[in-house]
């Protein structure tokens, strides 16, 4: 009877590698459809809002070549004909020294853009917050003052 069974040792191995294997193909699987899944999502936004924004500092590149366009072709009707292609060539030419000048700056601190404009976002979210507060204040003294009767008048604002 004792040669027809396996020895316990081998019984036990054998189930838990294959659980093991089990468990490790359904773990990528799991990761597997977790990536398509969020590949396919970013396709269907990139579809429907298009490409998302590049860094702050790719953004402010976008923004100088685009200022930069349209100055330079800006025609000059206050300088008339005779100063006309003079002063598109200055243009020009500032356009040219202030992009050569913001150019290495951008490429040396990519990173310094992301900072200020997370700064910006967080100075904005501060603001916002400060004129919600003062307002609901506003309201509420003016409403306790109309339930007596009162006009609230003019108040003076502290901007300190």
């Amino acid at each position: 009877m004792s040669e027809e069974l396996p020895p316990s040792d081998a019984a036990d191995r054998e189930p838990a590698e294959a659980v093991d294997e089990v468990r490790a193909t359904d773990a990528d699987a799991w990761a597997t459809a977790a990536a398509e899944d969020l590949a396919a999502e970013k396709a269907r936004r990139r579809t429907q809002y298009g490409p998302p924004p590049g860094s702050a500092a790719e953004e402010l590149r976008k923004l100088v070549d685009n200022v930069a366009e349209k100055l330079s072709g800006l025609q000059s009707p206050l300088l008339g004909g005779i100063a006309g292609p003079a002063a598109q060539q200055v243009v020009k030419q500032v356009v040219q020294q202030a992009k050569a000048a913001v150019e290495p700056v951008i490429e040396r601190n990519p990173d310094v853009f992301d900072h200020l404009a997370a700064a910006g976002g967080e100075l904005l979210a501060a603001y916002r917050s400060a004129v919600q507060a003062q307002e609901q204040r506003w309201s509420r003294r003016d409403d306790t003052l109309r339930g007596k009767g009162e006009d609230p008048g003019p108040e003076r604002i502290d901007l300190d």
